[in-house]
């Protein structure tokens, strides 16, 4: 295995045990139904479901970090298998089909691995993580926040952000509809954004939660969810949590998925589909602790908020 992707692979492990296109000229009046949406998967119920099994979470194959585009008629995702640095895969919709997943190189070559992509809510740009060969200590000054811009039906040349994001070691970066950039700080070991000025992101801020990781906005901002180390019951692994937003615009407390959710296996990456509609995940139930795609109904987040909000009152 690459020395970088060794590194960061244990990087990420210690998290888990220590815790369109452009806008296009003319916008589609109406986004593919349900059968063409998400590689015609059948959509979970609140219980989360394996996602497009043998399609995108292959067996042998470590998938984490999914994001769709705003039309929901693009998917993008970061994957690797065992001794591999990691990659992003790209599937799309043409002539009402879904295409055979592709492997892409955003960096052309100048990055080892590329990771945890995020397609903007106007699909006109995508974030990645893209990190080079590293050794301790010097390993944050490798993995840094990349973009491309849309370019009809292809992608510029990727490009470092430029921002003070990459001055720490920051990745797992995704938006709210404002365009607000949020982010992982793992020099801190917290979760920061980035407000939106004209397209760009010169200061950062501190998001204000407890704990958490791998940290993904809602749309609207409303809430936060994150994969931390199981606060209830230590022998456990990592759980998703969500944070809701309060009328102060301060965070409650982390509140645990549940069991229709989380497992006894680790769960990590979470993230949520433009529409709203489906939380993503990552599990670790392999052997060998190799993590698949999961996704389930986020009506399991809107019964613990409006639970939340009523027992507040």
């Amino acid at each position: 295995m690459k020395n970088g992707s060794f590194i960061l692979i244990c990087i990420c492990a210690l998290f888990l045990n220590a815790c369109n296109t452009k806008k296009q000229n003319t916008q589609k009046s109406d986004a593919p139904n349900t059968a063409e949406t998400y590689l015609g998967q059948k959509p979970p119920s609140l219980t989360a479901e394996i996602f497009a099994p043998g399609i995108i979470s292959i067996s042998g194959r470590s998938e984490h970090g999914i994001s769709f585009s705003p039309n929901l008629d693009e998917v993008y995702f970061s994957a690797n298998h065992k001794d591999e640095d990691p990659s992003i895969y790209h599937s799309k919709i043409e002539n009402n089909k879904w295409k055979p997943v592709q492997r892409l190189d955003f960096t052309e070559g100048k990055r080892v691995g590329e990771m945890h992509p995020f397609i903007s809510p106007k699909g006109d740009k995508i974030f990645f993580t893209a990190h080079n060969e590293f050794t301790l200590p010097e390993h944050k000054e490798s993995v840094k926040i990349w973009t491309v811009n849309r370019l009809g039906n292809s992608w510029s040349t990727a490009t470092q952000l430029d921002s003070p994001i990459n001055n720490g070691f920051g990745f797992y970066s995704n938006q709210a509809k404002n365009g607000d950039l949020y982010y992982t700080n793992v020099s801190k070991w917290k979760m920061y954004y980035a407000p939106n000025k004209n397209g760009k992101f010169p200061e950062i801020v501190e998001v204000g939660i407890e704990s958490g990781l791998h940290g993904f906005i809602s749309p609207t901002q409303d809430y936060i969810v994150v994969n931390s180390r199981n606060r209830e019951n230590a022998e456990r692994k990592s759980d998703i949590y969500v944070y809701f937003k309060e009328k102060d615009e301060s965070w409650s407390k982390a509140i645990n998925l549940g069991s229709e959710v989380n497992s006894n296996f680790g769960e990590t990456c979470p993230s949520i589909t433009p529409d709203g509609k489906y939380l993503f995940f990552s599990r670790y139930n392999e052997e060998g602790g190799v993590p698949n795609f999961y996704w389930a109904s986020t009506e399991v987040i809107s019964k613990l908020k409006k639970a939340y909000f009523n027992k507040e009152q």
